[in-house]
């Protein structure tokens, strides 16, 4: 017997908002029956996982010790690009200039999360 994953929860102090951010991220949607003011959101993610949101009264305070890292259907820096204009900022570049690497962003509450190589920027570095 094993456990199986059922859902990554964000604790947050907006749920439908932080929720509308991460299906736009994942392009996913949110579950159908959430509305604005939801104490608890979900955004429906392919094959049954779901991104769980659940508001709390602390706000963040420290570096996430689980994130999130994308692999982008486009290459890295187009979709670091896309999530800036959802409202994703950045906090760590970690992009050489040989293509390698990723980015840190950080979602609109400061959950930081990855963006790594696309498949294609992978595999153009190694023809």
């Amino acid at each position: 017997m094993v456990s199986v994953l059922q859902n990554v929860a964000i604790d947050c102090a907006d749920a439908y908002g932080l929720a509308r951010f991460w299906s736009g991220v994942m392009g996913r949607p949110l579950e159908a029956d959430c509305r604005p003011g939801d104490r608890e959101t979900q955004v429906l993610l392919a094959g049954g996982l779901v991104l769980y949101f659940n508001e709390v009264p602390e706000a963040k305070t420290v570096k996430n010790r689980v994130h999130l890292c994308l692999r982008p259907e486009t290459s890295r820096d187009e979709e670091v690009e896309r999530l800036f204009g959802l409202g994703a900022t950045l906090v760590a570049d970690h992009r050489k200039p040989d293509g390698a690497g990723w980015a840190i962003l950080a979602d609109p509450e400061g959950n930081e999360f990855c963006v790594l190589r696309s498949e294609s920027d992978r595999a153009a570095a190694h023809p």
